[in-house]
């Protein structure tokens, strides 16, 4: 059986993703009954995960929104994975979503599909059927999230960080090069939410996925920014003092309708912005 993406040091940038981000916002603006988004810029290169912090009310989860396709800007340009997608028809935005993984808050299965069937659901769109290929990608996807007991059952027999655990396998059983997690962790226990960001670092090292994270959790963002998945271990473990690897996450932090840092972790502990010495005490 093929794994769910070649390792990261082997992975090819496919046509679409030749260009120099995975994703890019240029100038985006966006409002309602008033200005949420005011001509926010940044870029997710490829293979790096990028953590979008702010508090309520930010903008935050809309920006995963935008970068679907789900909502238009009211100016500005985004482009997804080498293509513009501001003005994009619905349907060449459908083919564009197949290599986009989406996990949402509260984990969004159907009560009413089984795990297998909330697992396939995307690949049994395209087949209208459960074939035996799709069943195999299931039961590895499931694999990677240690979940592959549970393909029987129904999403009410299982724990909320099952759920969430589940969510992901349905996230990357379409093997996608960029992945959106709006608030994985929420409302889940300090032990379920480090087992969600485990999985979330594997999928980042052993796949160097392109990911963009929406999070209120500081631990879970800063466990992110030092931790690695070690193969060999089959766990996740603290990057040494002293260590120079590059885990590839970023943050981003969002106010009043602006990007008011972005860098690494420890660009941030330096920072001498007041709103943000005040975000992270």
């Amino acid at each position: 059986m093929s794994s769910l993406a070649p390792p990261a040091e082997q992975r090819q940038p496919t046509a679409t993703s030749k260009a120099d981000a995975a994703i890019r916002f240029e100038k985006v603006e966006i409002a309602f009954d008033h200005p949420v988004l005011e001509g926010i810029s940044f870029q997710l290169p490829h293979g790096e995960t990028k953590i979008l912090m702010g508090a309520a009310g930010t903008g935050k989860t809309l920006v995963l929104k935008l970068a679907l396709g789900l909502l238009k800007p009211d100016a500005g340009r985004i482009t997804v994975l080498g293509e513009e997608i501001t003005q994009m028809r619905e349907e060449d935005l459908f083919a564009l979503r197949r290599k986009i993984g989406m996990v949402f808050q509260e984990s969004a299965l159907f009560d009413s599909l089984t795990v297998e069937e909330n697992v396939a659901y995307r690949l049994m769109e395209e087949t209208g059927r459960l074939t035996d290929e799709i069943h195999a990608r299931v039961l590895e996807a499931l694999r990677f999230v240690e979940l592959e007991h549970t393909v029987d059952l129904f999403p009410s027999e299982l724990s909320g960080g099952m759920r969430r655990r589940v969510a992901i396998a349905r996230a990357i059983i379409t093997r996608p090069e960029v992945i959106l997690y709006d608030s994985p962790t929420g409302g889940l226990d300090p032990v379920t939410s480090d087992t969600i960001i485990e999985l979330i670092v594997k999928q980042r090292d052993v796949y160097g996925t392109s990911s963009l994270l929406v999070t209120s959790r500081l631990q879970d963002a800063f466990t992110m920014a030092s931790h690695c998945f070690d193969q060999k271990q089959n766990k996740m473990v603290p990057v040494a003092d002293g260590g120079v690897r590059d885990l590839h996450t970023r943050f981003l932090m969002l106010r009043d309708g602006q990007i008011i840092f972005e860098g690494t972790a420890a660009d941030m502990l330096r920072s001498n912005d007041p709103y943000i010495r005040e975000y992270l005490s």
